[in-house]
């Protein structure tokens, strides 16, 4: 399929700016702050007075790193200081033994057996998503409802309750409060700061943090209560809360299961999010498209089953390209360990090593079409191969997203449901404009003008 524009892309800075102005444009947005070269090369080089930065997209590379290797890899702590208010010492900063660990308790509960027991509770909150689009027909700024989706979502299948529990509402309305003043580094990513050293978190930032904390806290000490009564339900949180580590027979005290309840709430649902987001807003800007995936979602039954998302075939395709497009984790940041050579370039231990799905999913040596709209692309010899070599929405190897599987449903579920019951059509004069804090979202929103099939 060849499409006839290509969706928003940001622009790129100047080849040659200063460390300050770069700190400025980084942490207003990650892409933008970028030069046009990373869309070429294999590897660049980054030099700092405190540091030197590696992005490398070479897929050999970063297979090495995130695959062959991840263990002499881990996460970089720069990025971990500007999330620590919030994430605590959750799954997605911790490194070493610890995060093996913590992994070996989560894992169990999204193997795939568990996403068939989510799956209900996922229909339910695709449904409710639905009615409220409805009541909304008209001009419609979709990154607020899909916001509203995907925490739905989390909140159903973790902890048995939908978004309009009292508790659920409040963390889902102190989260979008720390997303808006959560800027994606701290200082002391850029400067090596001692440990005793203040980190001049905003105090917005620290009040949001301990408010959702403290909230989250709320819901898992109950539910540790209901565990030992007898009379928990069998959802995301009793099976992680109830899944000992077979290698110690540790369970997840209260406080680090917060953490971990914390990560999945942050990733779990500000991924889904911007993914659903980007994807209303392509189906509008490609009507063609949209048709045959609202087609295709006009044959499930009335009330689908796991089994009917094995019938999404092109809804799954648009959610693959969706993510290519736009990867709602753009950047990821490891550390080397030891000394290594990358094409033919010497690193010292303590470098940062960027991996950019950003940059690899548009990178003009891997993919045909790089910046255009292709689902059908997923289909041919050529998509097929990329995606082994060149994709990675939700990382690879030992780190990747623990639920990769469960998004992999959750998108084309929603986008199908949605699609049954209404069209989407872009609004003139609003394109979206891409920029990356936490995720990738739209700067002033995705407007789009919904009405009833």
């Amino acid at each position: 399929m060849t499409c006839p524009h290509l969706p928003p892309k940001p622009p790129s800075r100047p080849e040659k700016t200063s460390l300050l102005n770069y700190a400025r444009l980084f942490r207003a947005d990650i892409l933008s702050a970028q030069p046009a070269k990373l869309y070429r090369a294999w590897m660049a080089e980054f030099r700092t007075p405190f540091f030197r930065s590696y992005l490398v997209n070479e897929p050999a590379l970063v297979d090495l790193v995130l695959k062959a290797r991840p263990d002499d890899f881990p996460k970089s702590n720069r990025i971990r200081e500007g999330l620590a208010p919030l994430l605590g010492n959750s799954v997605f900063v911790t490194n070493g033994e610890t995060w093996k660990r913590q992994r070996r308790i989560i894992d169990p509960a999204f193997e795939g057996g568990r996403l068939r027991e989510t799956f209900p509770a996922m229909l339910e909150a695709a449904r409710a998503c639905v009615a409220r689009m409805e009541r909304r027909a008209g001009v419609v700024e979709v990154e607020e409802e899909t916001s509203h989706a995907a925490a739905d979502v989390i909140f159903r299948t973790l902890f048995s309750i939908p978004i309009e529990h009292e508790i659920a509402a409040r963390v889902f309305s102190e989260f979008r409060s720390y997303q808006r003043a959560q800027p994606i580094l701290n200082l002391a990513a850029f400067l090596p700061l001692p440990r005793w050293f203040p980190r001049f978190h905003a105090r917005e930032v620290r009040r949001t943090a301990a408010s959702i904390r403290s909230l989250i806290t709320e819901l898992t000490a109950a539910r540790a209560a209901d565990i030992a009564a007898g009379t928990a339900p069998d959802d995301l949180a009793t099976k992680i809360m109830t899944t000992a580590d077979p290698q110690t027979g540790e369970r997840f005290e209260t406080e680090e299961m917060v953490d971990q309840v914390a990560i999945f709430f942050l990733a779990g649902h500000e991924t889904s999010a911007s993914a659903l987001a980007w994807a209303l807003y392509l189906l509008a800007a490609f009507p063609e498209v949209q048709e045959r995936a609202a087609t295709e979602a006009a044959r499930l039954p009335e009330n689908p089953g796991f089994s009917d998302i094995s019938g999404l075939k092109f809804t799954r395709d648009v959610f693959r390209e969706t993510l290519r497009l736009y990867p709602p984790v753009p950047m990821m940041v490891r550390q080397n360990t030891k000394p290594e050579t990358f094409r033919k370039r010497r690193i010292r231990p303590g470098a940062q090593i960027v991996l950019s799905p950003w940059h690899q999913h548009r990178h003009e040596r891997i993919w045909s079409n790089p910046d255009g709209f292709d689902p059908d692309r997923w289909s041919t010899e050529e998509g097929r191969r990329c995606g082994r070599e060149a994709y990675m929405p939700f990382s690879a190897g030992a780190r990747v997203c623990t639920g990769a599987g469960f998004a992999m449903v959750e998108g084309p579920l929603i986008l199908a449901m949605l699609l049954r019951r209404l069209k989407f059509e872009t609004v003139e004069g609003r394109v979206p404009r891409p920029v990356a804090h936490l995720t990738v979202r739209a700067a002033e929103g995705i407007h789009l003008k919904i009405s009833r099939r």
